[in-house]
């Protein structure tokens, strides 16, 4: 193994010894109370022991096995009660990546709970993808069974985004474990691809769908083997010459065109985020991992253009990106209809790798501002209270009356999808997530970006962070160990937070945010406590003048959620359509134990207005521009509750932006 494999490295992004980047995530980081160690729990005791029944009802592990005995022609779905449609398993090239996706978070589940149990089938599932892999190190079972000859369909064919899932899971499995079982697997693989691309071999394209370039940076960076370094580089390089515009379409209806692929625009030229919205995100995770490792300060440049267009004018105020059904994208700027937001789970979840491997890259708060947003709403409102249920889009506005087309898009949760690229990505983040909450940099400093109860700690200085985030805005920060030279603590002052209060051992220690971090620069010593105050005040948020589809309304939040009004907790089950919200009544809260597991709902001034159509004579709903308005309808009080809860109450209506009572 090369130099990295004595390290301890505790999640998904390892940063190596000549990487660039600012910082660098802790090596000792656990959850251990409060509102995420809560999710957690049901994600470790519920969702990811579920996740192998799932796999086995759609014919993903099946299929393995039958690679693994070379006797399948065809793929095998399942018929058993309760499972999903027969020949589910054979609609898609990428149903392995749903195997390798859980690998990883069972790998990561282990590292915080360790179970017996759990390892016991973690290494029993590894052993079917070892079984798998043929000789030569190609792995994937699609076409291994009769789905056509290898590396032919590269961009509908996912063989390059399984691989990369497959390397890190192999990385999960190797940090967590110790074992170089599956990291083999995945050096095969990676050689074998190393063997068909690249300058003078046989192929010189890319895959439709980014994902092995991420991959093979932390490849490379949990080896220290370089070729696969130098492999990512080319795909990046490769990417955005129109090689998958022509021919990529077979088999299919329509050609959704070079934006979809990421193969419209070398990455470093590029001056917005379109197409794919999952593929764009996933490339530009790769494309900082390879700043971070090479030092191109072009292409660093480049991801923050990047970013910065992702947030000015195509990103929901949930954190949510990709406002189109069609072909999953990104729309133009400020294109961000609330009914129609596609905001896949699995693009917030893209959305929240990439501004992660930012913010390590350059130090600054913003990017773990996006990921405070995406995580607590975008992409936590894509997983049900129960652990069970999950939600593939996730839109602001959902009518009591939808009519929707069953599937995959219904904005109903579901137990599995036909493509059920979601659940699994959501239980890898969930099970990686003390990774995302803390960072020291080259000084020994501490910086927390998340506030979670639990203990975290780096070059020297371990903190326990105590706190009922995000109900409650009081974070205590007490140092358990620290050496004897000065550090800084610098704890994150979210965008969002128009005051705050901090002090040190009780006295005040006022400081101007510096990118956005408050810092406590000394010479520490256990018991010493910083402790920071952020209000909770509900308040009303308006959308950007350039947004049309939601132009005139506002929506509710408290600290770092968004709300939403669902129409079960309305009087009367009132149709949201027809109501208004008074932004000049108060806006209260209440504690509800009792209601979604335990939240802070909202209540706000409203008014009931008619359904019946506005026009002069009656049926006609337009009228003159100059007409008088319509009188203002009867006072209701609204309730609202955090839009990551929604839906989890059965089917009706739901907005997060709300039209205004008009002034009379």
């Amino acid at each position: 193994m090369g130099p990295l494999s004595t390290r301890h490295i505790t999640g998904p992004v390892g940063p190596g010894p000549e990487s660039v980047t600012v910082l660098s995530p802790v090596p000792r980081a656990r959850i251990e109370g409060g509102f995420w160690a809560r999710r957690r729990a049901t994600n470790a005791e519920v969702s990811v022991p579920e996740g192998p029944r799932r796999l086995e009802e759609a014919g993903n592990l099946a299929n393995l096995r039958a690679a693994a005995d070379r006797e399948g022609a065809g793929r095998e779905g399942s018929d058993r009660e309760g499972a999903v449609p027969p020949g589910f398993a054979g609609d898609f090239q990428f149903q392995d990546s749903d195997v390798h996706k859980w690998l990883e978070a069972a790998c990561w589940q282990l590292a915080d709970t360790p179970d017996d149990g759990l390892a016991a089938e973690v290494e029993r599932i590894v052993g079917l993808v070892a079984a798998a892999q043929r000789e030569d190190g190609y792995l994937q079972t699609y076409y291994q069974l009769g789905g056509g000859e290898p590396w032919t369909e590269l961009g509908w064919g996912h063989e390059l985004y399984c691989a990369g899932h497959l390397m890190q899971a192999a990385v999960a499995h190797h940090r967590v474990t110790g074992s170089r079982r599956l990291l083999d697997v995945a050096r095969r693989l990676a050689d074998h691809i190393g063997s068909v691309f690249g300058p003078g071999r046989r192929l010189d394209g890319v895959c439709g769908h980014p994902e092995v370039e991420t991959a093979l940076v932390e490849l490379y960076r949990t080896t220290g083997e370089r070729r696969h370094l130098e492999l990512a580089g080319h795909f990046l390089d490769r990417r955005g010459h129109g090689t998958l515009s022509a021919g990529a379409d077979r088999g299919h209806d329509r050609d959704p065109g070079p934006e979809y692929w990421q193969d419209h625009t070398p990455v470093r030229e590029a001056d917005e985020v379109t197409g794919h919205a999952v593929r764009q995100l996933y490339l530009l995770a790769g494309a900082a991992d390879l700043a971070a490792e090479t030092g191109d300060a072009g292409l660093r440049a480049a991801l923050e253009r990047l970013w910065a267009d992702m947030v000015a004018g195509k990103t929901y105020l949930t954190g949510g990106v990709g406002s189109r059904h069609d072909w999953e994208a990104f729309g133009d700027g400020h294109e961000l209809p609330a009914d129609r937001a596609y905001t896949e789970t699995c693009a917030a979840i893209a959305s929240i790798h990439f501004s992660w491997r930012m913010a390590l890259l350059t130090g600054e708060a913003r990017y773990s501002d996006l990921v405070e947003r995406t995580l607590f709403n975008g992409f936590l409102g894509g997983v049900g209270l129960d652990g069970l249920t999950w939600l593939y889009v996730n839109p602001l506005h959902r009518r009591s009356r939808a009519h929707e087309r069953p599937g995959d898009q219904a904005a109903e949760r579901t137990r599995w999808f036909r493509c059920a690229c979601c659940p699994p990505n959501a239980m890898r983040l969930l099970a990686s997530l003390p990774h995302y909450v803390a960072s020291t940099d080259g000084g020994g400093g501490l910086q927390l970006h998340q506030y979670a109860t639990g203990e975290y700690g780096g070059e020297g200085l371990v903190v326990r962070v105590e706190s009922a985030y995000p109900w409650q805005g009081a974070v205590t920060v007490t140092v358990v160990a620290a050496p004897k030279a000065e550090r800084t603590l610098s704890l994150r002052l979210p965008a969002w937070c128009a005051d705050h209060a901090l002090t040190v051992n009780g006295t005040s220690a006022e400081t101007p945010a510096r990118q956005g971090w408050l810092e406590v620069t000394r010479a520490f010593e256990p018991g010493d406590t910083v402790r920071l105050d952020l209000p909770l005040v509900p308040r009303l948020t308006r959308p950007h003048p350039r947004v049309d589809a939601v132009r005139g309304c506002v929506a509710l939040e408290r600290g770092p959620l968004v709300y939403c009004l669902e129409q079960t907790d309305q009087p009367d089950r009132a149709d949201l359509d027809g109501l208004t919200l008074d932004p000049s009544g108060p806006v209260t809260e209440r504690e509800r134990p009792d209601l979604l597991g335990g939240v802070v709902t909202l209540t706000a001034a409203g008014h009931r207005h008619s359904a019946d159509p506005a026009g002069p004579d009656g049926w006609w709903p337009y009228g003159p521009a100059d007409a008088a308005p319509a009188p203002v309808g009867a006072a209701v009080e609204l309730t609202a509750v955090p839009y990551y809860a929604w839906a989890n109450r059965g089917a009706g209506g739901m907005r997060v932006w709300m039209p205004v009572t008009a002034a009379g």
